[in-house]
């Protein structure tokens, strides 16, 4: 079946906004605060200089107050079921040398800080590296064990448990040095306009955040909650996995999981949002 521009342009109107909402309008902005077990998390910063914002805000305020309050109780976020079977996990052994994630670290919580400043460089692989990155090359070099796929079930309440560590920290990557050339990429990617809708993640999460979409707000697109609980999901899913839906969305063809297009503009995003709070896991529709 053959579609015409005029069909392809109603179709990204209807999936963009039915708006004429610029972002500066920010009609639904929402005043609340994240406070999760007495500990304040930074939901709104002023935006650091070369941003295309003047404040930055978390996902977690275009929400629904319920979704909102699932996020403010760890017993009541259905994403610390993964949590806790991956608290277990990290001390089971497995692999050829008979280790556990234990063994070499005393405690989950030699993690903290780590979340808020990946992607990072890795000398030894010459390119940046994610969490899932980290957790697969332990894994093998060092456990003798299979590598977890990127949305594995392991993987996912892995990174979650190593996420909330982080919690409360300031997200903050590296950009210069060698990331600045994957800096660059990623950026490219965020502006290029891809897929039949002919559309880029600017189109969406930068021109016209806070405005209505199929019934849910468009946010800022800040990756700082992830992995992220969606009860859209049912459960936990990954930075690269929002990526590959939203390509989706725009009719364009994904890029695969743990792709370097894909870790480039996790860096890239990541870098939108320095200064919120890590929120992993956070909750989202």
């Amino acid at each position: 079946m053959k579609i015409g521009m005029k069909t392809i342009s109603a179709l990204a109107c209807s999936l963009c906004i039915s708006v004429g909402v610029s972002a500066n309008a920010f009609a639904d902005a929402d005043n609340s605060s994240l406070v999760i077990e007495g500990q304040a998390i930074a939901t709104e910063v002023n935006a650091p200089e070369g941003s295309p914002f003047d404040t930055l805000y978390s996902g977690w305020r275009f929400r629904a107050k319920e979704t909102q309050s699932l996020q403010g109780d760890d017993f009541e976020n259905p994403a610390f079921v993964a949590v806790d079977q991956a608290s277990d996990e990290f001390h089971n052994v497995d692999g050829s040398e008979g280790k556990s994630c234990a063994d070499c670290h005393d405690d989950v919580s030699d993690f903290k800080g780590l979340r808020a400043g990946l992607p990072r460089w890795n000398a030894k692989t010459g390119k940046p590296e994610t969490m899932e990155n980290i957790i697969n090359e332990c894994r093998t070099d060092r456990m003798g064990a299979k590598a977890w796929k990127w949305e594995s079930t392991n993987m996912l309440g892995m990174t979650a448990l190593i996420g909330l560590q982080s919690r409360g920290s300031a997200v903050n990557v590296t950009t210069d040095g060698p990331m600045a050339e994957w800096f660059e990429r990623g950026k490219k990617l965020y502006y290029t306009r891809v897929g039949q809708l002919d559309m880029s993640c600017a189109n969406c999460h930068e021109n016209n955040f806070g405005t209505m979409i199929r019934a849910d707000h468009l946010s800022q697109g800040q990756t700082n909650g992830f992995p992220v609980y969606r009860l859209k999901w049912q459960g936990l899913g990954s930075i690269h996995r929002r990526f590959k839906g939203c390509m989706k969305n725009i009719r364009a063809k994904p890029y695969k999981r743990g792709s370097d297009e894909f870790i480039a503009l996790e860096l890239y995003v990541a870098s939108r949002g320095a200064g919120l709070s890590v929120e992993s896991p956070a909750v989202r529709n």
